[in-house]
Parts: structure tokens; sequence; C-alpha cells
């Protein structure tokens, strides 16, 4: 075992003239992080193999040209970035708030996605290393009044840390001086096999949900809650993710009802079976997306020279459910002057023998 670390290096220039960089984060114990402060992007995560050998299992690029690339931009996966204003879709790019319509981009399709054409993803955040507990990254960006049509100046502080049990703690906290919509979240792309398998189809993957937010076909939910008892949804016992994924057309993109509330909790489990690897991801959000790389199609080519075909990656997107400023019937996404927005999430790795 060695010392948990923390160290700083030039990630590259971004096209304003400002420079990213890149920190890397090890916990002492095999887990390893590397987050730039452009997008707040998780670009490495190595973590033991159950024979204790370090592997990649995020998706994502060695240098920052990889994330500024003409190809990357215009698959827009978000690898590894934070995610906001508001994570996930807005239908219409619209939402009402005391009285007043709002109309944001619409760079999905007719719908809002992940906060617009320059989201908390495209941004450089003023990064400060914190050394108490333990090292880790604190992020800070103010998002000015009116930015991608959202209101109210918001300032939103993102803390990753790696705990001593082999977990990337990410805790997020935001106020505002109006009225706002706000659903913060990470876009990692797991693939456990750490690129030895092409895709994630035979990763086992259990959610502690009994239900899921049905969508319409552009991904807009309806607003039923359905049980997902009897459907290809059901993951309340560890399924592969490729077992019934063709029985969901275009893969699966769905938002998930966790159980338990909103309290800090096991919302999920996923094993790999060639190297062992576990991961558990708990949280304090009341849903989360599951989306299983449906669009990626071997553009863009993965840090071992391999394209990232489909299914190369799944996410597991700890947030607020979908176009919940369109739901009344939604757990409120809402902030408000003198409010305190904070939640965290885990992803904790392991092995099974």
């Amino acid at each position: 075992m060695s010392e948990p670390l923390i160290t700083a290096a030039e990630f590259g220039p971004l096209p304003d003239g400002q420079t990213a960089q890149l920190f890397t984060l090890t916990n002492g114990r095999g887990l390893e992080a590397r987050i730039s402060n452009y997008g707040g992007t998780l670009t490495h995560l190595l973590a033991p193999d159950r024979h204790g050998q370090p592997g990649d299992v995020v998706l994502g690029f060695d240098t920052l040209a990889g994330y500024l690339s003409e190809a990357y931009q215009q698959a827009g996966p978000y690898f590894g970035a934070l995610i906001g204003r508001f994570g996930n879709r807005i239908a219409r790019g619209r939402f009402e708030l005391d009285g007043e319509t709002y109309q944001l981009a619409t760079n999905n399709g007719p719908n809002h996605l992940h906060g617009g054409r320059r989201g908390f993803d495209k941004v450089l955040w003023q990064a400060e290393v914190l050394v108490e507990p333990t090292p880790a990254l604190r992020l800070t960006y103010i998002s000015p009044d009116g930015e991608e049509g959202y209101p109210g100046t918001l300032t939103v502080s993102v803390v990753y840390a790696l705990t001593p049990d082999n977990g990337l703690r990410i805790s997020y906290a935001a106020t505002t001086d109006r009225a706002t919509v706000l659903n913060l979240t990470n876009h990692a792309y797991f693939n456990l096999s750490a690129d030895a398998q092409p895709d994630v189809l035979g990763h086992e993957l259990q959610l502690h949900a009994e239900r899921y937010t049905v969508v319409d076909d552009t991904l807009i939910p309806t607003g039923e809650l359905r049980p997902v008892a009897g459907t290809p949804f059901d993951f309340t016992r560890p399924q592969a993710i490729g077992a019934r994924i063709a029985q969901v057309p275009g893969g699966y993109d769905h938002n998930w009802v966790l159980a338990g509330g909103e309290n800090f909790r096991l919302v999920a489990t996923a094993y790999e079976p060639t190297s062992g690897r576990t991961l558990e991801v708990r949280t304090d959000q009341p849903g989360v997306q599951c989306y299983t790389g449906n669009f990626l199609d071997g553009s863009l080519t993965s840090k071992n020279g391999l394209p990232y075909g489909q299914h190369a990656g799944f996410c597991l997107e700890t947030q607020h459910f979908p176009d919940s400023p369109n739901q009344p019937g939604f757990p409120s996404t809402v902030l408000r002057p003198g409010e305190l927005f904070s939640s965290a999430t885990e992803y904790r790795f392991g092995v099974k023998s």
C-alpha cells in the first residue's frame, strides 16, 4: 500500500487560449482517477481486477484533443463529463417556472439535452486541491443568469474524492440567486473488463428499482411509472445487460425509479465475469438513467486504439427524472434563493474470485 496522493499536470490548450489541467488522484489501495477541469471530465479510472492488476474501467481519451475533436463534438457522448444545468431531457426545450416560460436549446431532436449546446461538460471549471481528510479535487463553476436560457446565477461546486474502500465519491452543491431548475450528474461510461471486451452486454447488472419511467419515441417520459416485473427492464435480480436488450428498441436509455426515497443507499451493482471486477453505486438521488452506449458507432477511438462500437460502455447516471420541470408528479428539481442543493454519489469497486 502507498500513501494517498493527488498531482496536477497540463492537459492541453483550449480554443480560447486557456489551458486545461489534469489531476491524478490515488487512494493508496489500487484505485486511481484522472479528472480534468475541462468539463469536470473523468478521463481515466483504474481499478484492480481479481488478480490485482489495474485496468482503466471508463471510456475516454488520453489527450484533451480527443474531447475537442470534430468527431467527438458530432457524436456527443459526454464521456465522463459533469452534466448541467439539467441532465437528461426537457421536452421541446421548454418549461414554466413561477408563471414565466423559458425556452432552451433543442439540441436532441425536438428536445433539450444535458444543459444545451454548451453545458457544464464544455466549460473550464476552477480547480482546488483538497488534502483533508483525504486528497480530493473541488471544481467550481459560476453559471451566469441566462446561460443556455436558464434563469438565475448558479454557483456549483463538485468534489471528487477517492475513499479508502476503493470508491469514487462525487459530491455536488449549488446555490442560486433566482429560482431555477437543476439536475446534476456525471456521465461516466463503464466497461469493467477494462477494454478487454468490446462491449458490456456480458456484464451482470442489478438495479434496486421496481418501476421505470415510460418514454415516447423521443425519450420524453409520458408520466407513467410502470412496474418492471415481466419486462426487459427488470433488473431486480442480476441479469446480463445483453440478455433482453434486443427487446428494447434502440437499447436501454431509460430512467429507473430507485427504491429507498432520497436516503444515501445502495441502488445498483454490476459484475464483469472475465475480470472479476464489481461495481456498487450508492446515491441519495431518486432515479438512475441506465444508458448502454446505443449511439456509439465506431467513429471514436479508444485509448488502446480500438473503436468504441455500440454498447462499448454503460452509464449509471444518478439524477432526478427526465423532463421533471414539465411533470408535476415527479420529484421537484426547482432550486430557489436561500436553498442549498446538496447530493452525493459513490461508485465503489471490488472483485469476485
